[in-house]
């Protein structure tokens, strides 16, 4: 996808540049820079760590092979990735059209990676407005994961600094409740929300269960 001259503006506008390197397409500021690589999660995607991974748990429905995902906040990728390794077919979608710029690149590289490429095979990438994709779907899905990023989320010195540099871009969710509502009118069996462990509910609203990790909760609301 190629950016146009807002996207740039954008950029600009945050200090931020694009640069095509050996490496693949990367986003920089100063000495920081961020270039997307799925490379890093290999180890966690045989069949052994696979069925470990707490999101993998959450999403799976007992009877289904391959269920259908969608990923309405897909980021950088990374979680859409475990679901494609674990069998999931996942469509992700992305607003901002500079970090899809980025996960567009990230995807196109695994494909030419074996160890890759029969995962991100099964990921079918989006460019808009998931809400109203959500709204609009010809065909329900099994499953939509959500992980919106909210005002109080924080800088963490746990974070990495390259990730501070995608947080810049990334849009406060200020519409919880619409976000919510689609999912809801998409009519999956389920819907996984993903949270910080002690993070309130989306649009506080109580799931029919949850699954918690150490620093992650995973919020499912089983519709059907």
């Amino acid at each position: 996808m190629r950016m146009n001259k807002d996207d740039y503006e954008i950029l600009t506008k945050a200090g931020l540049t694009m640069e095509q390197r050996p490496e693949g397409l990367t986003l920089c500021k100063g000495e920081l820079s961020m270039c997307g690589d799925f490379a890093h999660m290999k180890s966690r995607l045989t069949p052994n760590c696979l069925n470990g991974e707490m999101l993998v748990r959450a999403a799976k429905i007992k009877g289904i092979e391959h269920p259908t995902l969608f990923d309405a906040t897909a980021g950088m990728g990374e979680d859409s990735l475990l679901l494609a390794a674990a069998g999931f077919d996942v469509q992700l979608c992305e607003y901002d059209p500079i970090i899809f710029a980025l996960l567009s690149d990230t995807v196109e590289r695994a494909k030419q990676d074996p160890d890759l490429m029969h995962a991100v095979a099964r990921m079918q990438l989006k460019h808009g407005d998931s809400i109203e994709m959500m709204h609009n779907m010809a065909q329900s899905v099994d499953v939509i994961l959500l992980d919106p990023m909210f005002p109080e989320r924080k800088k963490s010195g746990l974070i990495k600094k390259k990730f501070q540099l995608l947080q810049q871009l990334e849009r406060p969710c200020d519409n919880e409740t619409e976000l919510l509502e689609a999912a809801i009118a998409a009519n999956p069996r389920r819907i996984v929300i993903k949270r910080p462990l002690k993070g309130p509910y989306l649009d506080g609203r109580k799931p029919s269960y949850s699954m918690k990790g150490k620093a992650i909760r995973y919020d499912c609301i089983v519709l059907h």
